[in-house]
């Protein structure tokens, strides 16, 4: 019980602290229910916890919803490789064409295009993991550029587009595998494309955005938390992804992996669900 509140709590990215005020429970019983001091909590704190992460109360505990028996959920699939949980990058797989947003970028402030790219590939792993925020982002713009009111964020949603037949490629795999989406982003990125309907619109068991959890890809800690909150083993995870050092990455973690050509994604389409046939 224990470990599986504590999934819950960190698929919802929620410290203990904060599972503890939207739960409105105390932090000493939450860390003895995790650590399995507490191994039978009442069915009231296990229902707070289910709605304050999102979760399912019968997932909780581990029951049927008709009320049957106590068993153990069971994922949805898994492929002839033994895939029973699939990763999807985001740039790149879910959605391309952001760099448009450099072109535009020029062409308003009268900058070059080359000193563009300059700027934003000098910050952007710093953004993108959480170290940098997104207005010091838009604030070194202004400063290199002499301008103001730069917002990033702007540019990025107005240019970025969903990768085409990409949407049909999810909503399959979300009904026959448990899927969840790993990325390189800036903060707030990830929930605007979600909340805009830019990513597919589908249930993901898990979202791992590197600006939250403060690491990103290709560093081996990234895998290793998205592990622990797929679930499953390494060896059970296919990560789909246009980068080739990320895949390096997950390859050595013990992943399926799976090259996703943008310029070609009806054909990377086909293969990914030839990789996932059961």
């Amino acid at each position: 019980m224990g470990k599986r509140l504590q999934l819950a709590r960190r698929r919802a990215g929620l410290t203990q602290q904060e599972l503890c005020h939207k739960a409105g429970l105390s932090y000493s019983t939450l860390a003895k229910i995790e650590r399995g001091a507490i191994k039978s909590p009442s069915v009231f704190t296990v229902a707070s916890i289910a709605g304050a992460t999102n979760t399912p109360f019968e997932d909780l505990l581990e029951i049927k919803s008709d009320g049957q028996s106590p068993t153990r959920s069971e994922p949805k699939k898994r492929s002839k490789t033994g895939v029973r949980f699939v990763y999807f990058d985001g740039n790149g797989v879910l959605v391309r064409f952001y760099h448009r947003a450099f072109t535009q970028i020029a062409r308003e402030t009268h900058a070059s295009a080359d000193l563009i790219e300059t700027l934003f590939w000098r910050h952007n792993d710093a953004a993108c993991s959480g170290q940098l925020s997104i207005d010091k982002f838009n604030a070194i713009f202004e400063k290199e550029l002499d301008i103001k009111g730069f917002d990033w964020r702007k540019y990025y949603l107005k240019n970025v587009e969903a990768m085409p037949g990409v949407k049909e490629l999810v909503e399959w795999a979300a009904k026959n595998y448990e899927i969840g989406i790993l990325s390189n982003n800036m903060p707030g990125l990830i929930d605007s494309l979600c909340e805009d309907k830019i990513f597919p619109d589908v249930t993901y068991t898990t979202i791992v955005d590197s600006s939250k959890v403060g690491i990103i890809k290709p560093d081996p800690k990234i895998y290793e938390m998205a592990e622990q909150l797929s679930g499953v083993k390494a060896s059970e995870i296919l990560l789909v992804d246009d980068s080739r050092p990320n895949l390096v990455a997950a390859d050595k973690a013990g992943w399926h992996v799976m090259w996703f050509d943008d310029l070609r994604p009806a054909e990377s389409i086909i293969k990914v669900k030839q990789s996932l046939a059961f």
